[in-house]
């Protein structure tokens, strides 16, 4: 258990020293944010409403991104560079590298969503009921799973360059088929017919949901909920396949 703990803490160090982190996660948010709700005029009728509506967007770009991206380049660094095999040489049992990695990334996202909470009080002096910060960070953490199982997924490529250009990909493409920069009403309805049945929307429509005093929607969770498992035997596959080589 000590050696898992500090496996753990050294996951947790090596994200928050990662250049990758710091600006995804946390200077693009707060600087969208910005942007969006204190420079650009968006012709919001309810401007306290939107601050809270984009503030929830931005901690779910923040967490997606760090999810898909940080997740995914880093286990591919570390497999090229031979940490996954030295691994297997150590007491430790092999599932401990990804508790160890889900632990320490589900720490780090806590902090994004704290900072970033704290960016729109601040910013905007956004006030909610002590339920609805809570309830919308728990959703933010929960709902976070399917796009962890995609980082993992990520994670199984080869070269470090091809899986850094397709986490970029995928990971903007979802960011705004998925509302996440602006309102999914104001978007073509080819992406929106596209957008709704990715999980993005649905992550963001809870968060949504949860600040306007309504319960995430059925059909947002069996979504995420079926792209987690997707993603996770994809995950499973591939790498028994690569392991039995």
């Amino acid at each position: 258990m000590k050696m898992l703990i500090n496996e753990c803490k050294i996951e947790m160090i090596r994200i928050f020293r990662n250049p990758y982190f710091v600006f995804w996660s946390l200077v693009m948010p707060i600087l969208f944010y910005f942007i969006f709700t204190k420079v650009v005029n968006t012709g919001m009728d309810d401007q306290d409403l939107w601050n809270k509506h984009f503030l929830m967007s931005i901690a779910i770009f923040s967490v997606m991104g760090s999810a898909i991206m940080t997740l995914g380049i880093r286990m591919v660094q570390e497999r090229n560079e031979g940490w996954t095999t030295w691994i297997k040489v150590t007491p430790l049992p092999s599932s401990s590298y990804f508790i160890s990695k889900m632990i320490g990334q589900s720490a780090v996202h806590l902090f994004s969503i704290a900072v970033i909470f704290i960016a729109g009080i601040i910013l905007n002096g956004v006030s909610m009921t002590f339920v609805e910060w809570l309830s919308s960070a728990a959703w933010i953490m929960v709902g976070s799973y399917p796009f962890l199982a995609l980082g993992v997924l990520v994670g199984t490529m080869k070269r470090v360059d091809t899986a850094s250009g397709v986490s970029n990909i995928i990971y903007l493409a979802l960011a705004i088929t998925g509302g996440l920069w602006m309102p999914m009403e104001i978007l073509p309805k080819t992406i929106q017919l596209i957008g709704s049945w990715l999980p993005a929307y649905h992550y963001g429509n809870g968060a949504w949901g949860i600040i306007r005093g309504q319960f995430p929607e059925f059909k947002s969770i069996a979504i995420l909920t079926a792209y987690l498992l997707v993603f996770m035997v994809l995950s499973i596959y591939i790498r028994r396949k690569q392991e039995a080589v």
